[in-house]
């Protein structure tokens, strides 16, 4: 008897007497995961216990002083998934960190080699190299870049490389590879090049009877064939949903297992949530509700490789099959249980697809508005309204973006702080319409000066305007900080005398800039960059203005350190 239970969810502990192992696949992958330059694949729908199973493989490794690292692609950014250098470097630079290596790409980045190259090359010479003992790296959720058919067809055949380099290079062999995916891959690959025909092959099966009467044993139930046979007409073996109706059981004496199936596919049992999980799938991609539904309905048969092709795009039967809505007997496409095709079928008839069609459209339209609003209010909040370049805020989030983001390679940063000369003045005599409009021309001006993107222009309060340069040396921000004074001062906005009884000499509106420069310290903030530039700027006033000052504090890049230029 279990006296303390635990809710279903996500994978399964290593601790908990709540994992069923599915002999022979563990002691498979125990035994396999000991020979050099292995190559592991399980294969499985969602919640059916790749991830558990994967957390075991893990711990083995750990008992046997092997490494681990564990990538899991739902934890990348879809925009990464677009490029394959920059998943390349995103992939490394998390297997680094796993191996508690600080990442070191552009040491091993040569454009003229290729991306996959420097990766091969980075794992070989600088990931592979550091290690004595072997490295068991887990790649989960792979069936993610099927979706992305150009990388995925530069990033598999890249480990099916990997596993070949094995069998001739000693550095390769201490890769033990483990790739974790839902469904049968999609993406045509040559047969030399997929990693899908190669290594050990681990195929999660459903939990047979004999499994079921063991984990009811475990949850403390009076339990028999009988009933494991009536649980699993509406759930068939399936893993989670097991394992939902046992704790249910367990935590409900008074509610029979006929009570249980009479609710199992309604709104009211307690496989709502995840029923509805998969419907609202289902009614966000009419082509796949309309699949599933001919599914139900038995239009879709044959062998998995030919002929369901020929009348159904694959990629839905593949989002179907890792989602675990259905699965195939032999031969034959079918939904995965009863409890799907009761619940899904009900709300998939003919007339319900119109109206999803109907509902999905206006969603659609609606979420693009919102949106659309949405990143008109974020544009707002980051934009001086007078200006329209950044405000302070963002000028403040931007320099702590770019500082954590150098702070890992190791390259410069450099901001230049701009106060105007004499421009209350001049706002006092012109009056406040002129003043706004200097304002814009100097803002202008600025951007004209530091036109690249990653560049940025804000102002920073009044007549105060600051630049960041990332990626900038102080030589490089010295000369865009006179390309900028001399620029402003070539607008000749002239101070005149209003009145002969005041006195007031005449002159023009000029610029005063402090530079500041240096790599930054992920163990410091970037406030130090700021009170070094904001005090070169001081220097610039005491100076005279309408100068440059270099910061006597900070420094990277130039020879020239804390003096004036006036050109």
């Amino acid at each position: 008897m279990i006296t303390s239970l635990e809710y279903p969810t996500g994978p399964v502990a290593i601790e908990s007497p709540f994992y069923v192992p599915r002999p022979p696949v563990e002691e498979e992958a125990y035994q396999e995961i000991t020979k050099p330059g292995c190559l592991i694949r399980i294969k499985a729908p969602k919640e059916m216990g790749k991830s558990s199973l994967m957390l075991r493989i893990n711990h083995h490794a750990k008992s046997l002083g092997y490494y681990t690292a564990t990538v899991d692609l739902q934890k990348i950014d879809t925009a990464d998934f677009q490029n394959i250098d920059r998943f390349l470097r995103v992939f490394c630079t998390q297997i680094s960190y796993a191996l508690n290596l600080k990442p070191n790409l552009d040491d091993y980045w040569d454009e003229d080699l290729g991306s996959k190259v420097n990766c091969t090359l980075y794992f070989q010479w600088y990931l592979l190299d550091a290690i004595q003992r072997p490295l068991v790296l887990c790649i989960n959720e792979l069936s993610l870049i099927f979706e992305y058919p150009q990388l995925a067809q530069e990033f598999l055949p890249l480990l099916r490389s990997w596993f070949e380099e094995a069998k001739q290079v000693q550095a390769w062999s201490k890769l033990r590879l483990v790739v974790v995916y839902s469904t049968e891959v999609y993406v045509p690959l040559k047969i030399n090049q997929s990693p899908f025909n190669i290594g050990l092959p681990l195929t999660l099966p459903e939990f047979n009877r004999g499994q079921v009467q063991h984990l009811a044993r475990l949850h403390d139930l009076p339990w028999d064939e009988r009933k494991s046979e009536k649980l699993m007409a509406m759930v068939g073996g399936h893993p989670l949903l097991i394992r939902l109706a046992l704790y249910h059981l367990c935590h409900n004496s008074e509610f029979s297992l006929e009570q249980f199936l009479a609710t199992a596919a309604t709104d009211t049992g307690i496989y709502r949530d995840h029923l509805r999980r998969h419907l609202a799938t289902l009614q966000a991609d009419e082509q796949l509700a309309t699949v599933f539904q001919q599914i139900i309905n038995g239009n879709y048969s044959g062998n998995h490789s030919a002929n369901y092709s020929e009348n159904v795009n694959p990629i839905l039967i593949y989002k179907l099959e890792s989602l675990g809505s259905i699965k195939f007997v032999q031969g034959e496409l079918r939904v995965r249980c009863d409890l799907y095709r009761i619940y899904l079928g009900r709300f998939l008839n003919d007339s319900n697809l119109v109206d999803i069609s109907t509902q999905n459209q206006i969603l659609r339209d609606r979420l693009l508005k919102l949106e659309k609003a949405k990143q008109e209010l974020e544009q707002l909040s980051h934009i001086d309204p007078l200006t329209q370049v950044a405000n302070r805020r963002y000028f403040q989030e931007y320099l702590d973006h770019q500082w954590q983001k150098l702070a890992a390679t190791e390259k410069p940063l450099s901001i230049i702080f701009c106060d105007l000369d004499n421009f209350k003045l001049y706002n006092d005599l012109s009056g406040h319409q002129l003043g706004d409009n200097c304002l814009k021309q100097i803002a202008n001006i600025l951007g004209k000066s530091i036109a690249t993107k990653d560049n940025l222009v804000a102002r920073y309060g009044g007549d105060e305007f600051v630049i960041i340069l990332p990626d900038t040396d102080a030589k490089t921000a010295l000369k865009i900080a006179h390309i900028v004074r001399k620029n402003i001062e070539n607008l000749k906005i002239m101070i005149w005398q209003t009145t002969p009884a005041e006195n007031i000499p005449r002159t023009q509106v000029t610029v005063s800039l402090g530079v500041a420069t240096t790599i930054p310290d992920a163990s410091n903030f970037a406030d130090i960059l700021i009170a070094a530039a904001d005090r070169a700027l001081y220097d610039c006033k005491k100076a005279g203005r309408n100068c440059v000052s270099l910061s006597k504090i900070l420094n990277f890049g130039a020879e020239m350190n804390g003096d004036i230029y006036n050109e």
